[in-house]
């Protein structure tokens, strides 16, 4: 895990991102072969609206999904960026996620973890 200052600019992070991009797992039965290491797509926001990232994104066998910045909102994009930004919400709700007090990174990687952990348990006990 990458863990950087709050006030990065998104769209340089990107490049780390797809280096450090985990294996995806294949779950078609009977697949045969090494499993993927990129997504089939990246679906971005207006920030990251920039040939030098499409480019990237095409480079890496990607197919970028980027909101173009002059046109109107209304792509469609913002449906399925509304899971992956609640998603990324639900950490907030713990009080030392939302502010973060240690100067360690591995002590606050730990935190999320421990976070990622109640908030997957609470999940399977209501599916229970």
């Amino acid at each position: 895990m990458s863990l950087t200052s709050g006030n990065r600019n998104d769209a340089t992070q990107l490049p780390p991102l797809l280096d450090k991009t985990p294996t995806v797992a294949v779950a078609v039965a009977g697949a045969v072969g090494r499993p993927r290491h990129r997504p089939d797509a990246l679906l971005a926001d207006r920030g990251h609206d920039h040939d030098t990232y499409r480019r990237l994104l095409r480079q890496c066998g990607i197919r970028p999904v980027i909101a173009r910045r002059s046109q109107p909102h209304g792509s469609g994009l913002g449906t399925f960026r509304y899971v992956v930004e609640r998603t990324i919400s639900w950490p907030h709700g713990y009080r030392r996620q939302r502010i973060r007090w240690e100067r360690r990174d591995d002590i606050h990687a730990a935190f999320l973890a421990l976070a990622t952990c109640l908030i997957t348990y609470r999940h399977v006990r209501r599916l229970c």
